[in-house]
């Protein structure tokens, strides 16, 4: 008797399993109100199919710069800029502005500080969303062209500081007869002028949008943090150097800083544990100088460069003179960015802007944007729509791929939305996803789910698709702000959203 009522019930659950998995329909019509019944509910599954996006794609906080002196970059007098006659196809590339300032234009007088210009061009490049990387120089041989030249040329030291009764030293500038005088860098006056100096530039520009990353130009020629050209001028103690990073690192606690191209041993070391990322300026020239960046790479930290010449003159050189520089190659040109994991890089740094490096090299500096820095490409995604009689669920599951060299060193939000064909938002898709800043590594994917319920079968409806986006903040995203960062797919609309298709 057991075993016949054991067996009745084995072959009931059996059978009710068959009936729910072939979809049975007098199995959704279920028995009176208030009595247990199963729910049939219908699965449709979209694959979309996905492919790498055919072009140059440039994004936020990351990639090529060219000099940017002035807002004049933008005006169509400028042939070699944007709207100039040479129709410059290297900006298409660009994705921030680099250039230096003055230290005694914007510090005419002591406790005067005058941004002016450099608002001018900040405004300028943000209107054509890009951001600008600043360095405040206090001096430049550049300009030493006569024995004893006027030295507002090359000394950009504001007068007040030697007024207040700091010292200066005669210099020689190295390969001519040409003669000068520069700053006593560890001079105490000196330092305490600089210091002021930072205190203003961060009240004005810590965490401003607008400044992509700051370098800390206070000692040496060009603001280098070395002395070689200036014969008879010294770079001050560690002690010193150390001190003024400590400095800046307690003003800026948001804008990025970056310790010059020659700052090393411990003094970098020192650098990398307040936060503080490396440039270097001898890329393709001087051989196993991409390896000096690895360091703050390790350290999770943007790493910068810059070639040690233009583009046209790197082509004069020798391929290697023993204690001289190498030549440009295509294949050095790779090697500096994929070998110092670099997130950003000059694209020539002569006054023609890149145009005849862009003209030489394009197909290849095209490719290269999706090396340089993050490089966001969605390489798997389906949308499964769960609809039964009670309620109806939409998942969309994805995998990313960091195609890039580095990872991205800003938080990003991830958006899914059901959307028209113009892209326009019709309903969320889950919730944003936020992806801290420097997790999503190179070379590594990662998976991520959206899901939304309780809505109409909105997944199914003619006309409606779905778009993923990247914001660089959530407020934007509630905003009903376009997104600022691009997927490498095709399928990108003008908005930016990557609109998926099966």
């Amino acid at each position: 008797m057991k075993h016949r009522m054991f067996l009745s019930a084995y072959f009931a659950l059996v059978f009710g399993i068959v009936l729910a998995a072939c979809g049975d329909d007098t199995s959704s019509s279920g028995p009176e109100d208030g009595e247990n019944s199963a729910v049939v509910a219908d699965t449709t599954k979209i694959t979309y199919a996905l492919k790498r996006f055919d072009g140059p794609l440039s994004n936020p906080h990351k990639g090529f710069t060219v000099p940017t002196g002035g807002a004049w970059v933008f005006v169509p007098e400028f042939e070699y800029g944007p709207y100039g006659s040479l129709n410059n196809k290297a900006w298409d590339l660009v994705s921030y502005g680099s250039g230096h300032q003055q230290w005694n234009k914007l510090n005419p007088a002591k406790g005067v500080y005058d941004w002016t210009e450099l608002e001018k061009l900040l405004n300028a490049l943000a209107e054509h969303n890009m951001g600008y990387a600043l360095r405040v120089l206090p001096y430049t041989p550049s300009f030493i062209k006569s024995d004893f030249p006027p030295e507002e040329d090359y000394d950009w030291t504001p007068p007040f500081v030697y007024e207040m009764g700091a010292k200066k030293i005669q210099i020689d500038l190295r390969g001519t007869d040409y003669r000068a005088y520069a700053p006593v860098w560890d001079d105490s006056i000196y330092i305490w002028a600089a210091k002021e100096f930072a205190k203003a530039l961060a009240e004005k520009y810590d965490g401003d949008p607008r400044i992509e990353y700051i370098d800390i130009r206070t000692f040496g020629e060009w603001g280098e943090w070395h002395t070689s050209h200036i014969l008879g001028s010294e770079m001050p103690a560690d002690s010193v150097l150390i001190d003024m990073l400590d400095y800046y690192a307690s003003l800026f606690k948001k804008t990025q800083l970056v310790l010059p191209s020659n700052g090393f041993g411990d003094v970098y070391t020192h650098a990398l544990e307040l936060g503080i990322t490396k440039r270097d300026d001898g890329f393709i020239g001087i051989p196993g100088r991409p390896d000096t960046l690895l360091r703050a790479y390790n350290a999770n930290l943007p790493t910068i460069a810059e070639n040690i010449a233009g583009y046209k003159t790197m082509l004069t050189y020798d391929d290697l003179i023993p204690g001289g520089n190498q030549k440009w190659t295509p294949e050095r040109w790779v090697d500096a960015i994929t070998s110092a994991h670099l997130t950003y890089y000059v694209l020539d740094q002569d006054s023609d802007c890149g145009y005849n490096f862009y003209k030489d090299n394009k197909a290849l500096a095209d490719s290269m944007t999706k090396v340089i820095g993050y490089n966001f490409t969605v390489a798997k995604a389906e949308l499964v729509t769960v609809a039964s009689a009670k309620d109806t669920t939409s998942t969309l599951n994805i995998t990313v791929e960091n195609t890039g060299v580095a990872p991205c060193f800003f938080d990003v939000y991830m958006v899914a939305e059901f959307v028209d064909s113009t892209g326009k938002a019709l309903a969320p898709i889950g919730e944003t996803v936020r992806i801290p800043k420097a997790t999503f590594k190179d070379g590594s994917s990662q998976d991520f789910s959206f899901k939304a319920a309780g809505q109409a079968n909105i997944a199914t409806q003619p006309g409606v698709s779905v778009a993923l986006s990247l914001y660089e903040s959530e407020e934007a995203f509630k905003k009903g702000q376009n997104p600022t960062v691009r997927f490498d797919n095709e399928g990108l609309l003008e908005n930016k959203k990557l609109l998926l298709k099966p």
